[in-house]
């Protein structure tokens, strides 16, 4: 069986917080340079350059300028941000690399099945490989198991398929580059309670029961929590969609009127609670994290209401995603060194730096 590469790299960026600096970035050199080298970034941002240029370090060898490839990536929705982002991230490192990509999602964040048939459609094409982000562990494993009958490569990029399934379907992803999802929703609760400074009650709120990332991001937090002197009320699941995380924070406060701190497994939901503190005049007694750190969740901060998200890089997600696949379809051998994808606290303190982040 095909080893497994997990590419993470979150100790990248946890070392670019403790020495980012507040001068104006760099113009970037517009200079076309060889892919089989590390490309010349475009990247406003000198943070993210940075994270950029370490990824493509542990991506090295990079693949050769591509023949015409046709890539075809899976995401979980594009009512997301987020995933709007990775898609950048894909069509990005697809011209630099002279090779083609299309994405398709499902209608929602929830539709397993949905994601699932966006896949065949996309099987029952001319795609030379596949980067898959699956909603759970288990649905786009037949999927997968089609595509490697057919010969066809296939990485995956956030989340993964679960590993026994996929061996017993004999379904290979050639490749991972993912992030440390647990340490997300573990700072997150951290910073949530060292801002509250001692014991309080405290809530999660999840994304999709059963989902990976969601399932991790919620354990994480947990474990944050209950480390520092924090009593879980509540933990449910919202699906990752902003009302309902609304409807359901609402109902945790009125069942926990002392409620001081929510951590939410993304920033969809996590801006829909800080609009339910808002309605019940509570948000300066709440607390509340998010994960993602996209654009909108940016701007809240700004302002004072969304106290603090965990960031990663959708986009670096994408453009990892395309080199790991036209890597694989150029015959590369892909190394088994585990790195952590970036990851890092954002407030107000240091949100300024993070101006072109995505």
């Amino acid at each position: 069986m095909k080893k497994i590469l997990v590419l993470l790299m979150s100790l990248l960026l946890i070392t670019v917080l403790a020495t980012g600096c507040s001068q104006a970035p760099e113009e970037a050199d517009k200079t076309p340079e060889p892919a089989d080298q590390s490309p010349v970034s475009t990247i406003e941002n000198e943070l993210l350059r940075d994270a950029e240029a370490k990824m493509l370090e542990a991506l090295a060898p990079l693949p050769t300028m591509g023949n015409g490839e046709k890539i075809g990536a899976i995401a979980f929705s594009m009512t997301n941000p987020f995933w709007v982002t990775v898609e950048d991230g894909y069509k990005d490192a697809a011209k630099e690399y002279g090779v083609t990509v299309d994405v398709v999602a499902a209608p929602n964040e929830a539709d397993e099945a949905g994601q699932a048939e966006a896949f065949n459609t996309l099987l029952a094409k001319d795609y030379n490989a596949f980067a898959i982000s699956a909603m759970t562990p288990f649905n786009l494993v037949p999927s997968v198991a089609k595509a490697t009958e057919k010969g066809i490569k296939v990485v995956a990029v956030g989340t993964n398929i679960d590993a026994q399934a996929a061996k017993d379907a004999n379904a290979v992803v050639e490749a991972f580059v993912t992030s440390d999802f647990k340490e997300q929703g573990k700072m997150g609760a951290e910073f949530i309670m060292k801002k509250i400074g001692g014991s309080a009650k405290v809530a999660v709120i999840e994304g999709q029961a059963g989902a990976d990332n969601s399932e991790q991001r919620k354990q994480g937090a947990i474990e944050g929590f209950e480390a520092n002197g924090g009593e879980i009320v509540a933990v449910e699941a919202a699906d990752w969609d902003a009302q309902k995380a609304y409807d359901i924070a609402t109902n945790i406060l009125k069942a926990n009127p002392d409620l001081r701190g929510i951590m939410c497994a993304n920033d969809d939901m996590a801006l829909g609670v800080v609009e339910a503190m808002k309605a019940a005049n509570k948000k300066d007694q709440v607390v509340v994290c998010g994960i993602d750190f996209i654009d909108n969740a940016r701007q809240s901060i700004i302002a004072g209401e969304l106290d603090g998200s965990v960031a990663m890089s959708p986009y670096l997600f994408g453009k990892a995603g395309l080199i790991l696949a036209l890597k694989a379809t150029q015959g590369h051998e892909i190394d088994t060194d585990i790195f952590w994808t970036p990851i890092g606290l954002i407030t107000a303190d240091n949100v300024h730096e993070y101006e072109g982040w995505k």
